[in-house]
């Protein structure tokens, strides 16, 4: 077993929503097992999934150790970024889901993370999403960490708490910026009009901050390095969207059809800055900008 405290910030939320943003890979449906399972507790006294947090709250969550995982290791490469016993960041390939859902039942980065470490996966994330700290999107590509064990996977997720694991992501987006660099800051929740969709919203939403900057200039496109301050659900897409700009190829926030032959967005997960869970020592890691990504530059034309 694995005792977590977690204490509330100033504002207030369900506690199966608190557990499932303050611990990666946690859902809430799992956070909600947690609960009935009196494995969350305040005072000594078990919570009430209802319950409502309030300011100042600390809450001991107890983990259970991990079951032994029923999805299938399956023998797909990798490209390893790097590899420790407490941890493993990844390049992940355009169009590779990271974990079991519906739909994509194998084929994913656990199933090929199983095969590579074996029995060595964290298990905070529960059954079907062994090791897996943070997640990127189907066709988003690049680094993206797995914890081998519970140790590093909580130490990780503080660090994607209190924004000391730094992401940095390039992406192709539409039109023209007059402004070299800019900060996107504005709410992110579930879209009032489609619930399968993240907007821009002040309701039910989570603070959420993009800082960006140009680095090639096209006719009727941008190459840009976005970082993330936070890290909410399809960021970066529903962002530059908000304020313009959509990604090349986004055929859910920007503009319905393939263009450039590119279907999904164009955006990468160029870097991550961290700190190593066990050593203390500052990590730095990045992988190259993929070929597709290379290939949509290319049919842009010259800079301008």
């Amino acid at each position: 077993m694995n005792r977590l405290t977690i204490q509330t910030e100033e504002s207030t939320e369900r506690i199966d929503a608190l557990l499932a943003r303050a611990i990666a890979g946690l859902t809430r449906s799992a956070a909600q097992r947690l609960l009935e399972q009196g494995a969350v507790t305040k005072n000594g006294l078990p919570v009430k999934k209802s319950y409502q947090t309030a300011p100042g709250d600390v809450f001991e969550v107890t983990l259970p150790d991990v079951a032994e995982p029923m999805l299938a290791a399956q023998d797909i490469p990798l490209d390893v970024i790097y590899e420790d016993e407490d941890l493993i960041v990844v390049n992940k390939p355009r169009g590779m889901v990271v974990h079991p859902a519906p739909g994509h039942a194998d084929s994913t980065l656990v199933n090929a993370l199983l095969h590579h470490c074996g029995d060595s996966l964290s298990g905070v994330g529960g059954e079907r999403r062994p090791g897996i700290v943070h997640r990127i999107d189907k066709d988003t590509s690049g680094l993206i960490i797995a914890a081998k064990n519970d140790f590093a996977h909580l130490a990780l997720s503080s660090q994607l708490a209190d924004h000391t694991l730094a992401r940095t992501y390039e992406a192709v987006v539409h039109g023209a910026f007059r402004e070299d660099s800019g900060t996107v800051d504005a709410p992110i929740g579930r879209s009032p009009a489609d619930r399968k969709r993240m907007a821009v919203t002040e309701k039910n939403a989570r603070r959420a901050v993009t800082h960006w900057e140009v680095l090639a200039r096209y006719s009727g496109f941008t190459h840009i390095r976005c970082r993330l301050e936070t890290g909410r659900t399809h960021q970066i897409r529903v962002h530059m969207a908000h304020i313009g700009h959509p990604l090349l190829g986004d055929m859910v926030y920007g503009r319905r059809k393939a263009e450039k032959g590119l279907e999904g967005q164009c955006l990468h997960a160029r870097s991550l800055r961290l700190i190593h869970p066990r050593t203390g020592e500052t990590m730095e890691l990045t992988c190259p900008l993929p070929d597709y990504f290379t290939d949509v530059l290319a049919r842009l034309g010259p800079q301008i």
